[in-house]
Formats: structure tokens, C-alpha cells, sequence
């Protein structure tokens, strides 16, 4: 037995679902996948066999700038030999919150927290505070808030949330501004927050963004927009910024500390000082987690941001992920199967789109994929493009994807059955396994 096979065992005799991340399960990834990783450095992770594969997935889109980022390791590392965390605030989480406050003008206050769950539930019992409403509405086509009972239990995977907080969420359709209207005419002045990315790989039309927050102005309702995935990647301020919208609260994660578990909810101060204690109003528990100021990761945090600055990551994100798309495109049209295979979205954040025979979006043709890029030492999950994916590496991806996708002709000429081993890859958010 490999050791990866022998990690893989392991793995789900003490773990469910083998991961602490349902998108890091065995069920997302085709059956050649590597199971278990062992490093990363900079656009590469090795298995725990040694094997090397450039990757695409860069933590489920935390790191941005590279794995082990030698300034920004070295900076978490000052941090935990300061003592990574005191029994009062350290140094520096009030440095890390001032950087942000400086970074986004919209951000006046900021609570940091390990994982991106913990800020958008702490942002929706904001706004019920805030506005002593009951209904929060989300985005239907958003995939993922919180794994807290608010979401998951809008969800089709609602087991054990009480029907009670099911009743309470609400959803509208990204750029269908009749459809939240709709929501504000269903339940007048009963709707404390509208929570939404401010963009995925769809983006916003003819100011749908302004115009809920317009609604949401005119409701008495908290505008809060979610930047986990946009955030330090459409701009250093954010997606917020290339939009030119303004939320009432918003939340970040993932790149902000380039893969360090940081998080944080930040915006207007009348808000957010809900959650303080130097004010006559009823008290709001807001975020309190002993380990949510690490000071490790605020630390990286902190480097990540000199490092934006001075490297012009996003723009190089931009640059490889607009070159990334360009070839792959191309690839699809010399193969003559553009119309079963091409990436959409903003080059900075983009999709690929697998198609059946039948031009229907098709699971099996994405495992397809998927399975040979990995055969071509290409880890793809998703694109998820980060700083330290230069031309060379572009180029790597690039000879992966011809090899990949003249087998994707194949199959789409002969037939999947012949080509895709094991079984194909399944949705998170599904009833049974």
C-alpha cells in the first residue's frame, strides 16, 4: 500500500468525510486525485509520496500570493516567538486592524475570527441587532455563506437545523433586481439584512449592485456584501471597489493573510460598535473566540498587504489568469470542441465549463478533465489563480490542457464510458451520499 492510499484510510477512520473541508473530500476530486498532501511551495504541492503537481486549487483559493511566501512565513513566524497569544489584545491585532480601517475606507471597525462562517453569521446577528428584524435574504445563486443554521439549513443538505431558523432565510436571484423588490413587498420592514457576493463568475448589470442597496436603504435594511473569495483578488480593496459600491458590513477571508486562517468583519462604525462596550444600547455578543486574534496570522496578515503593494499581485493575477483563459479557449477551438469546453467569468477569478454531448452542463466531463490534467502533473480543481503562477507556469498548464482536452474529443466523440475512470465527481450540497 502507497502512502497515500495508507493516508486515505486514515483519514476517514478518524476524520469525517476525510477532510475538515467538504471541499477538500475524496467525493470532489477524481479517483487519480492525490489524497493526501504533504507541502506546498510556491504554485506546487507534493503528495505524501513525493509526487509534485502544479496547482490551481492554492487552498481552496486562500493563497494568493504563493505557498510559503518566504516574507509572509517569516513574519507569522516573529509572531508566535512574541507569543502568538497573550491574555489581553496584542500589539499586533490593533496594528492589524488599523491596516485594514486605512486599506478600506468603508471598514471604520473590524472583528477578526478564524474562519469566513464565523464573519458572516456574526454580520447577519449584527443586522437583526442593528435593525430588530427577523428574515435575512441570500443570493440563491451564491453557493456557499456559513456553515451556520441560518445557510445550511436553506440548503438541501438542512439536516439538523429546526424547521424554525428554516422559515427565517430568504432568497432572490443575482442581477433580477424585480426579485428583490419582490422579497421587500413580501415582508415589508421585516427583512434585517441582503447578504451577496458582489460578484462571482457572473458579474453585476445595469447597477443591480446600487440598486439593492438603494432598496436596502429605503427598507431599513443592512446591505452586507461577502469578500470571501473576491476580496484581495478583483483589487486590494476588493471587489467592492472595482464596483464602486459601498456595503454597510462586509466580510473577508481566505487571501487576506495568503493562506493563514484570518478572517474579519468590518464596516460602518454605528454597526459594528453594537458588538463594544462603550455604548447605552443592548448588548450584541458579537464575535469572541480565544484563538480569533492569533497573532500569527495577523502577523501575515499584515505582510500580505506590504506585499500586495509593493508586487502588484492582483495585477499579476489578472495577467496570468487572462492568459490562462486566452490559451485554454484557444486550445477548445483548434480542437473544434469550443462549444463543450471554455472558461467564463473575470480573468482574475475564472470558470471552466464542461459540456456533454448534448451541450449539457456534465459532472462527468469536468472529472474527465480533471482526471487527466492530474495525469499531466496539473492539480485543477477550479482556477484559482495566485501571484506565483508566472508564464512558466501558464505554460506548463497550457501543455496539460492540450493533452487533456484532445482525450476530452475523444470522449465526446466515442463516448466517456471509455475514458473516464472510477466514478464522477459529486456536488457538496447533495441529500445522500
Amino acid at each position: 500500500m502507497n502512502l497515500n492510499k495508507e493516508y486515505q484510510v486514515k483519514a476517514h477512520k478518524f476524520i469525517p468525510a476525510g477532510a475538515h473541508t467538504y471541499s477538500r473530500a475524496d467525493d470532489g476530486y477524481p479517483t487519480n486525485a492525490p489524497s493526501v498532501l504533504e507541502k506546498g511551495t510556491g504554485a506546487y504541492v507534493w503528495d505524501v509520496d513525493g509526487k509534485k503537481y502544479l496547482d490551481f486549487g492554492m487552498a481552496l483559493r486562500a493563497v494568493t500570493v504563493g505557498y510559503d511566501f518566504e516574507r509572509i512565513s517569516n513574519a507569522a513566524i516573529e509572531q508566535i516567538h512574541k507569543g502568538n497569544g497573550l491574555t489581553r489584545a496584542s500589539k499586533v491585532e490593533i496594528d492589524a486592524a488599523e491596516t485594514i480601517c486605512d486599506l478600506i475606507p468603508w471598514v471604520e471597525m473590524v472583528k477578526f475570527a478564524k474562519n469566513g462562517s464565523t464573519v458572516t453569521s456574526a454580520a447577519i446577528k449584527l443586522a437583526r441587532a442593528y435593525t430588530g428584524k427577523k428574515y435575512v435574504a441570500r443570493c440563491a445563486q451564491h453557493p456557499f455563506f456559513s456553515y451556520d443554521d441560518w445557510f445550511i439549513g436553506d440548503t438541501i443538505m438542512d439536516s439538523g437545523i429546526p424547521e424554525a431558523y428554516k422559515q427565517l432565510t430568504l432568497q432572490f436571484n443575482y442581477n433580477d433586481i424585480e426579485s428583490v423588490e419582490k422579497l421587500f413587498k413580501d415582508y415589508p420592514n421585516e427583512i434585517a439584512a441582503i447578504i451577496m457576493e458582489p460578484a462571482t463568475t457572473e458579474e453585476p448589470k445595469d447597477k443591480f449592485l446600487h440598486k439593492v442597496k438603494n432598496l436596502c436603504e429605503k427598507n431599513g435594511t443592512v446591505f452586507i456584501l461577502d469578500e470571501m473569495i473576491t476580496g484581495f483578488r478583483w483589487h486590494i480593496q476588493g471587489a467592492c471597489k472595482y464596483y464602486d459600491i459601498e456595503p454597510d458590513l462586509v466580510t473577508f477571508g481566505k487571501g487576506m493573510a495568503n493562506g493563514f486562517s484570518v478572517a474579519a468583519l468590518g464596516g460602518k462604525r454605528e454597526i459594528m460598535e453594537l458588538g463594544g462596550i462603550y455604548h447605552d444600547k443592548e448588548r450584541v455578543f458579537l464575535i469572541s473566540t480565544t484563538h480569533g486574534a492569533e497573532m500569527c496570522g495577523l502577523g501575515a496578515f499584515i505582510e500580505t498587504i506590504k506585499v500586495y503593494k509593493e508586487l502588484d499581485v492582483v495585477g499579476q493575477i489578472w495577467k496570468s489568469g487572462k492568459k490562462l483563459c486566452d490559451g485554454m479557449n484557444k486550445i477548445a477551438n483548434e480542437l473544434g470542441i469550443s462549444e463543450y469546453f471554455y472558461t467564463v467569468g473575470v480573468p482574475c477569478s475564472p470558470n471552466y465549463i464542461t459540456k456533454d454531448k448534448e451541450g449539457k452542463i456534465s459532472l462527468e466531463f469536468r472529472t474527465l478533465f480533471s482526471q487527466e490534467m492530474i495525469k499531466n502533473g496539473v492539480l485543477i480543481p477550479w482556477i484559482a489563480l495566485s501571484y506565483v503562477h508566472q508564464d512558466t507556469e501558464i505554460d506548463i498548464a497550457l501543455k496539460a490542457c492540450r493533452k487533456s482536452l484532445e482525450v476530452y474529443k475523444k470522449a465526446l466523440e466515442e463516448g466517456i464510458d471509455k475514458y473516464l475512470v472510477g466514478r464522477s465527481i459529486k456536488p457538496v450540497f447533495r441529500k445522500f451520499n
